[in-house]
């Protein structure tokens, strides 16, 4: 994975969101409970994608990414959580679902590609 990979961008652009998102919570709805739960699992992916590049093999890259994935599912999950609890409005949950998930979808395909090529 190369340094100007579009999902390095998008991580670290969705972490500046989350990172936002939860000082919006914190301090607009007093909420601090979920909010760190987000905070820890959103930033988590787009550091997790950072840690790949380094990997010492094509394994440890994998596993990386794996691990990214697990964190975009949590906080996929931290995101529905606080639009049905009335904390996220429905149009800034949708916004963040749909970042969370096209960073989803970048994860498993290139998970996918990277489980088929040999090394």
């Amino acid at each position: 994975m190369k340094q100007d990979n579009i999902l390095l961008e998008k991580t670290l652009d969705f972490s500046v969101r989350i990172v936002n998102s939860c000082r919006y919570l914190q301090q607009e709805k007093s909420e601090d409970v979920l909010s760190r739960q987000l905070l820890r699992s959103g930033t988590s992916i787009g550091a997790n994608c950072h840690e790949a590049v380094y990997g010492a093999s094509r394994a440890d890259f994998i596993a990386k990414l794996q691990i990214a994935l697990k964190e975009t599912s949590e906080t996929e999950y931290w995101i529905l959580l606080l639009g049905r609890t009335g904390y996220l409005t429905q149009t800034q949950k949708e916004s963040l679902l749909s970042d969370c998930l096209s960073i989803k979808k970048i994860l498993v395909a290139t998970l996918n590609k990277s489980k088929q090529t040999t090394p």
